[in-house]
């Protein structure tokens, strides 16, 4: 009997090793298909990856680019803004040296002419092309004596007793003309406002 218990722990033992040895040879073998598939998604992880990087490069360069284009955008409005500061008078001024060269010849020709009525006409001549000038680059006299006072356009700079009623609150004189360009004020009317 003893025997036989003997042999029955022995026949267990092997039963049990044998057990142990085929859920080690099993898990080995699902190992190796876990290792596959595990490569697999690590090998496809990589891809998407380096995919992933080199969009971010292209884009990095698309954006540094842009940026450098922007840059010398900003820089060229900035130098042409200045070059127009800087020149914007020189057309005007241009225009007006016809004008300088009118009064320069009417002073050396009012010189020698002791005909004040003949100064005069070359004088208002040249006036009225400065005048002229001045409408053709969009500048206006304003009218201003007689109207009502508004101080968006004019300037009091003195108030004298109004001699009617009805000319309260209205220009009297206008000591300075003012002038508008382009619907603007570009000198406000200096005035004599009736109280």
């Amino acid at each position: 009997m003893k025997d036989n218990k003997k042999n029955k722990v022995e026949q267990d033992s092997v039963k049990e090793a044998n057990a142990d040895e085929n859920v080690t040879v099993s898990d080995d073998f699902a190992g190796e298909g876990e290792d596959t598939q595990a490569e697999a998604e690590v090998n496809t992880l990589e891809n998407q990856v380096a995919q992933l990087q080199t969009d971010l490069e292209a884009k990095s360069k698309d954006y540094l680019f842009l940026a450098a284009e922007f840059d010398n955008y900003r820089k060229r409005t900035l130098k042409e803004k200045a070059e127009i500061i800087k020149n914007g008078g020189e057309n005007v001024l241009k225009g007006l040296l016809p004008i300088v060269d009118d009064f320069e010849r009417g002073l050396k020709a009012a010189e020698g002419d002791t005909d004040s009525k003949s100064v005069t006409e070359g004088m208002t001549l040249v006036y009225h092309k400065l005048i002229k000038y001045m409408e053709s680059m969009g500048v206006k006299e304003m009218e201003s004596t007689g109207k009502d006072f508004d101080s968006e356009l004019m300037e009091a700079i003195a108030r004298v007793p109004s001699p009617s009623e009805e000319m309260k609150g209205k220009v009297i004189d206008t000591v300075q003309k003012g002038y508008m360009i382009n619907d603007k004020v570009l000198r406000h009317a200096k005035v004599a406002v009736a109280q």
